[in-house]
């Protein structure tokens, strides 16, 4: 990796200094960033692939931006991965113009990967990234750094999928935007809205913590690093954006989309196999719980059992019908057996989702064991419809109406045993794990890792038998 400037050509990297855990003031707040650091306060990457054609205007907007509206010392880190046109000529000879500009050259390509190397050795306390082509309008820039200056949240992002962002783009694009954030809240329990849009800021402090743990070196990138956020405990802010779609983008957008479901299985396997050492970093990292968690009826998930059938019985009636209009299209060209399974595989899936957290208000925690128990109660209801679909034929030749009554009337059995089974096992309270000790986080990705200052160093058994016995019994 090799850092240019315009006035000594190269730089060797920066070192990536030891960072402790983020100062944490009242309720978990971080402590706000010091801004009379002699580094830039801020450092924006851009990502670059063969963009001569965009690069030039896109630095001159950015800077001039930042110099009209920034008050404080910044960076503009352009990061170059492996161009093979004018792309790197034409970012050092502006390097040379700007002072605040820097240029990074990368033999590999990904996004992921420049991003993660250029924020590891940065020495700016607030990290950010945007698209070359800039379709994200840069007034939304202020809103998205302040809440990481002032302590308020640890990680930002433009959304285009909220009723205030103001969004154009062809119905290929939304359709597939929107389908790939549902299936990001219903497979893996998120609740950012916007996964991919090139706009996002990160505090340093706790970046040095968690980029390490991410593998992705392309698209995925930004939802590995938004779900690991989420799962320990951070705050991600977002901030609805202005966003014109850059017709000429050379992003294959169904090609991204589909490795990014082989992301979304690569770091679900990550997760549940422990790759990833999430309590550690949760007890780290995560913000405090406010006065008002210690509240019993403000723990109580899910609210009253009366609340619980009202909302389950909504969502039953919408899955019912949504059941309905699939079993009967299904049924128009194959068996009915198969047309039952296809019709209760879908909404089954839906089902747990929305039950998941409207229902029984779960947000976050394992959504990948409860789709998994979910699919064993699917299985229940498939057996109850299955077997009455079975029953019907075999004492009479049912005509299309007396299938719909029979599948609905199964259906609405399987329904309340489901009910049941959501209540009592998938979604009961589950007891509370022991708190993590606080022995060094364990490094299991790539590259060496780096200790942080603050973690406990490795010490004797008799000094750790000793320590363990003092917090035991100060706890």
């Amino acid at each position: 990796m090799t850092l240019t400037d315009s006035t000594s050509g190269t730089l060797p990297d920066a070192a990536v200094a030891p960072v402790g855990i983020p100062s944490r003031g009242r309720a978990g707040r971080r402590a706000p960033v010091d801004t009379r650091t002699t580094a830039p306060v801020l450092d924006v990457t851009i990502p670059v692939f063969n963009e001569e054609r965009d690069l030039e205007e896109c630095l001159r907007r950015l800077h001039a931006h930042l110099l009209d509206s920034f008050p404080h010392a910044f960076r503009i880190t352009v990061a170059d991965n492996a161009s093979t046109d004018g792309t790197l000529k034409i970012a050092e000879r502006l390097a040379r113009e700007f002072p605040e500009l820097a240029v990074v050259h990368l033999d590999e390509k990904g996004r992921g990967n420049a991003l993660r190397k250029v924020w590891l050795a940065s020495p700016s306390p607030v990290l950010a990234y945007m698209d070359v082509d800039l379709s994200t309008d840069l007034a939304a820039l202020a809103p998205l750094l302040a809440p990481l200056i002032s302590g308020h949240s640890d990680l930002a992002i433009g959304t285009r999928l909220t009723r205030n962002s103001r969004v154009v783009r062809g119905p290929k694009r939304e359709f597939i935007s929107r389908g790939y954030n549902l299936m990001l809240h219903s497979f893996m329990g998120a609740r950012f809205s916007d996964a991919q849009c090139g706009f996002k800021a990160i505090r340093a402090d706790v970046a040095q913590q968690i980029l390490p743990y991410t593998v992705d070196n392309s698209w995925f990138f930004d939802t590995e690093l938004l779900v690991l956020a989420e799962r320990c405990g951070l705050r991600v802010h977002e901030v609805p954006v202005d966003w014109i779609d850059d017709p000429d983008s050379s992003v294959d957008v169904l090609r991204t989309a589909l490795a990014d479901v082989r992301g979304m299985a690569r770091l679900t396997r990550d997760l549940l196999y422990g790759r990833i050492p999430v309590p550690e970093l949760r007890a780290a990292l995560a913000r405090g719980p406010l006065p008002a968690s210690s509240r019993a009826a403000e723990q109580t998930r899910g609210g009253s059992l009366f609340g619980q059938l009202v909302r389950f019985a909504a969502i039953g009636a919408a899955s019912t019908l949504a059941y309905l209009a699939i079993f009967v299209f299904c049924r128009g060209f194959m068996d009915p057996q198969l047309a039952n399974f296809l019709a209760l595989l879908i909404t089954a899936v839906a089902n747990t989702g929305a039950n998941r957290r409207f229902t029984f208000g779960i947000q976050g925690g394992n959504p990948v064991r409860h789709h998994f128990e979910g699919l064993i109660v699917f299985g229940i209801g498939l057996l109850l419809t299955s077997g009455a679909l079975a029953l019907v034929h075999r004492t009479t030749t049912p005509d299309r109406w007396a299938e719909i009554l029979t599948v609905v009337a199964a259906n609405l059995a399987a329904t309340a045993v489901r009910f049941l089974l959501f209540r009592l096992w998938v979604f009961r309270e589950r007891a509370p794990r022991t708190a993590p000790s606080t022995r060094p986080v364990p490094w299991t990705g790539p590259g060496p890792a780096t200790p942080s200052a603050g973690t406990p160093a490795a010490s004797s058994a008799d000094d750790t038998t000793a320590t363990a016995s003092t917090e035991t019994a100060a706890s």
